[in-house]
Formats: C-alpha cells, sequence, structure tokens
C-alpha cells in the first residue's frame, strides 16, 4: 500500500548520503520532496504541513550539526515523525471489570465490517478469550447469512435471531446479545452494524441507538484504508455523529496510496488500533505505529515476521531439524519438506520478504514471484519413495525419470531440486556447525574457521594403511629418514639432522670463519 510513498522517501534520502555536513538548501529540498511524497500518498494537507514543519525544525537543531551522519540522522527523523503522527504507541483493547467486554464496530457498507467481525473473533481466540458474534446488520441482503458462515469459518457461535434483508429490530437483537452471552458465560461480544453508501440521518441515529442500548466498552470505527481523502471526512462525521473510540483499517493489502492511515490518527486524535492486510481470517493483528513506519522506511518489520514465525513453527519439529543439521547427511529432503510446510504457515512469500530490511528495491521481483512455486517443489517431493526422501544419493537417471512423470514436472526440474537441495544442505550443515558459509574464510576461534585456499597437512595413506612415497627422491629420502627417526622413537629434528646425533654447535661455528667475539653470541 506504502510502495509510492516508500520510493518517493528513498529517493530523498538517497540524495543526502555522502554529505558530512547539510546546509539551508539541503534541508528545504529534502522537505520538499517528503511534502511531495506526502501529498501523492494521499495524506491530509493539514497532516502534510505539520509533519514537514516538525522535521524541518529538528533538521536544522544540533541533533544533526552535531551528528557524524546527517543523512542517517535525518532519516532517524522522519521515522519518530511517522511514529508520532501514526499514534505513537500501540493502543490495546479495553476488557470490562465485570461480564462481558462489548466491542462494537461502526462504518460505511464496503468497508470490510462482517469480515473484520470474523478476523477480530479470531484473533481474540488466540488471546484465550471466549467471543460471540452479533449480526444486527439486518438491512444489507445476506449480511446475517455472511456473517453465519463467517462465524463457522474461525469456529466462533453468531447471534442471531433475525433473518435480516430489512426485516426485525438490530437495536433489540444487540440489548438481547448481552443477556444471551451472560448466560453462554462468553466474554466478549462483537456486535456488527449496519452501514450505508454514504453518511446520512438514518446510519447515525441506529448506530447511536445501539451505543445507547448496549453501552459498548470499545466502539471502533472500520475505514477502509483505499478511499483516500475521503476517508478522513468520513472519520470525523462518524465521531461527531456516534463516537468511537479506535480506528481499524481494512484492506492494507490494496494498492491505493494508504494516506489515511498517516492522516485518520491526526485528524481525529483516536489511534488506529488493528489492521487488516489481507484476505485470509488470519491476516489481522494490532497496528503498531513504530513497526508500520519502519516499513513505509523500508527498514522492515522484522518483530512482526518474528511474531508470526512464533505462532507458525512447531518448536520441537524445528529443534529436530536442527539436531540433523549438526550431523553431516541427517537433514533429508522430508525434513526439507517439512520446513517449507512450516514457512507456509506465515502466509505468501511476497509477504514474509517484504518484512526484511531493504527489500523495497526489489519489489518487482517479488511482486512477480509465483507462489506456485512451493506446490512443485511438494509435487516432486512426494513422488519420491520413503528411501529417496532419507538418502537423496540414490536417485539416480531411471528414479529421476519415474518423479518426474509421477509429479507432472520434467526431468530438469527434478535435477534442479535435488542440486539445490544438496547445496542448501551443505551450507546450512556448515553455518550450523559455526564454520560460516562454505567457501568463506571462518572466524577464528570458531569450528571449520581455518582459511580457504591454505594447504592443510594431510597424511595421504595408500593401500593397507601405508604412507604414500613421493615420487620426488629427495622428499623420499626426507621421508624415509622420519620414518626411520620415528621407528626409533626419538624426535625428528627440524635443523637437518635426521639422524637426533647431538651437535657440537661451538665447533661447527668455528668451521665457518666467523667475525672476531662472534662466539660470545654463541653462549
Amino acid at each position: 500500500m506504502f510502495a509510492t510513498l516508500s520510493d518517493r522517501l528513498a529517493d530523498t534520502f538517497k540524495n543526502l548520503r555522502g554529505k558530512g555536513r547539510l546546509s539551508e538548501a539541503d534541508i528545504d529540498a529534502t522537505a520538499r520532496e517528503i511534502r511531495i511524497a506526502l501529498l501523492e500518498a494521499d495524506v491530509a494537507l493539514p497532516v502534510v504541513k505539520e509533519f514537514v514543519g516538525a522535521v524541518k525544525e529538528r533538521a536544522r537543531s544540533e541533533e544533526v550539526s552535531g551528528a557524524l551522519n546527517p543523512a542517517q540522522q535525518i532519516i532517524k527523523i522522519v521515522h519518530e515523525e511517522l511514529v508520532t503522527i501514526l499514534g505513537g504507541e500501540t493502543r490495546r483493547l479495553r476488557y470490562a471489570k465485570s461480564g462481558p467486554t462489548v466491542i462494537m464496530l461502526a462504518g460505511l457498507q464496503g468497508a470490510g465490517k462482517t469480515t473484520l467481525a470474523a478476523k477480530l473473533a479470531l484473533w481474540l481466540k488466540d488471546q484465550d478469550k471466549t467471543p460471540m458474534l452479533v449480526a444486527a446488520d439486518l438491512q444489507r441482503p445476506n449480511a446475517v447469512q455472511q456473517l453465519q458462515v463467517n462465524g463457522e469459518r474461525v469456529g466462533v457461535p453468531v447471534f442471531a435471531p433475525e433473518p435480516g434483508n430489512g426485516t426485525g429490530n438490530p437495536v433489540d437483537v444487540a440489548r438481547a446479545s448481552i443477556e444471551e452471552a451472560k448466560r453462554k458465560l462468553h466474554d466478549v461480544v462483537i456486535i456488527d452494524t449496519a452501514g450505508r453508501l454514504g453518511v446520512d440521518a438514518t446510519l447515525m441515529q441506529q448506530a447511536a441507538d445501539i451505543r445507547d442500548a448496549v453501552q459498548p466498552d470499545e466502539v471502533l470505527f472500520v475505514v477502509d484504508a483505499m478511499i483516500g481523502q475521503d476517508a478522513v471526512t468520513t472519520a470525523q462525521a462518524f465521531l461527531d455523529g456516534v463516537g468511537y473510540d479506535g480506528v481499524v483499517l481494512t484492506k492494507l493489502d490494496g494498492d491505493a496510496r494508504g494516506g489515511a492511515a498517516l492522516s485518520i490518527r491526526s485528524i481525529t486524535g483516536k489511534p488506529v488500533m488493528f489492521a487488516s492486510s489481507g484476505e485470509k481470517m488470519t491476516d489481522f493483528d494490532l497496528f503498531h505505529p513504530d513497526r508500520m513506519a519502519s516499513r513505509i522506511l523500508d527498514m522492515g518489520d522484522m518483530l512482526t515476521l518474528i511474531e508470526q514465525a512464533e505462532k507458525a513453527f512447531d518448536s520441537e519439529q524445528s529443534l529436530k531439524a536442527a539436531e540433523k543439521l549438526a550431523t553431516k547427511g541427517g537433514f533429508t529432503l522430508e525434513d526439507f519438506l517439512q520446513q517449507m510446510m512450516q514457512i507456509r504457515k506465515l502466509g505468501s512469500m511476497t509477504k514474509i520478504m517484504g518484512m526484511l530490511p531493504g527489500m523495497g528495491q526489489f519489489r518487482d521481483q517479488l511482486e512477480n514471484f509465483d507462489e506456485r512455486e512451493i506446490d512443485r517443489i511438494q509435487a516432486i517431493i512426494q513422488s519420491m519413495t520413503p528411501a529417496e526422501r532419507d538418502n537423496p544419493k540414490i536417485i539416480d537417471g531411471s528414479r529421476r525419470a519415474r518423479i518426474a512423470a509421477g509429479s507432472g514436472r520434467q526431468v530438469s526440474d527434478v535435477n534442479q531440486l535435488v542440486d539445490r537441495f544438496f547445496e542448501a544442505r551443505k551450507m546450512m550443515e556448515s553455518m550450523a556447525k559455526g564454520g560460516g558459509m562454505p567457501g568463506m574464510p571462518g572466524m577464528p576461534g570458531m569450528a571449520g574457521g581455518k582459511r580457504s585456499g591454505a594447504r592443510q597437512p594431510a597424511q595421504v595413506k595408500g593401500k593397507k594403511g601405508k604412507k604414500r612415497v613421493s615420487g620426488n627422491p629427495a622428499k623420499a629420502a626426507q621421508q624415509k629418514a622420519a620414518q626411520k627417526t620415528a621407528s626409533d622413537g626419538k624426535a625428528a629434528n627440524p635443523f637437518g639432522n635426521p639422524d637426533g646425533a647431538d651437535v657440537d654447535y661451538e665447533k661447527a661455528a668455528e668451521q665457518l670463519n666467523l667475525p672476531k667475539d662472534f662466539s660470545q653470541f654463541l653462549k
């Protein structure tokens, strides 16, 4: 969503690199580029003015003029100001001290309230809550049925006493849902209310009546992040007509400019609490201003990636795989397939790679990545026998032809997978032992940390354990003398005395005709 803004800011900061000191002209030019980038991203004009003013004021301060790297200091300032306009810190749900916590959703039709209600319910289930969904949208055709289907998908019960489609009183449904939740011991109630194509008095009054009837602990305004500048107008209208405690942004995975996310917090003063970034029910999480600011500046979002990995990965299975990597040849194609399936639980590879720092420059390659490639690899591995997965070295030409036919792929695809697996296993085994990347110099003190390319002494043995004799006569004589010394139990003399006899060094020095008084240095 923030691709345009990220690219413009990246180009702006690129012009600052290599400058030891920033002039007034540099600061003005940078501020102008930031202003254009924000306006192109559909950020509201008052927010742009406030943001750029804060950046310029701090850029002229001593924290930049005295910095060793002014360009990095400017990036740090922009990051901190982005965090500020996005809300500063993460705002979490407030739960009721007694009775069920009531959460009411409000917003325009098409913002995604019904789907988001199910996503929120699933997220609360993961927080060890027992939520219940309430179908209070009785106006939109099939809204009740849609909520029931979504509730079944996430395993959350739906309270729907009225069929909807224009019949029934939503205020009575909302009021009755609280008693139903108490009776069935649900600790969270999520009320899905009706929306309209535009802001009107009927919508506002109905939402206000539901609010007064149930006295919700949290009123969340659901807004489509793709509607641009109009998001701020709608948010302000709902704030004046109904009132709400927090904002939920939907469709953050879209290709719109995303200025709504940067504007709503500053205009309304209400924090963005949640963000929905995909069609899956799991594509939903808390909104972290600092992480979103890092994504916008292409610094990555490693914390979110780690959190998702902790949820998706089986720690016991990962530990076993790590132990196998420590054993040469222990990591098999079956282990590789299991690890790949765990990575797939994180979501699309494009989304995963997008959370890594500096991946903005590879955005085109990531967008063109074929997610079906994982399916093809899975098909090839599953077409192998258990013995072939455990020991890929036995996969000869005829086996590869059979595997290719069984997976619907070409033999070249099987060859490529097997070759890449051996290369990857070699690299991972080396890294597991602390030797670094194969072919790269190891670090001192680490296993396998010998210099690459350096010749290592080795005793090469021939048949029956006998040492191989050199073809060079001089080296052969030296080896023979060393073997004789070793058989006599005497240590070899490194100064050319292979028989190990004692030497009178003073007598030897006299024969060399050394300068006068040099003998004192031999004592």
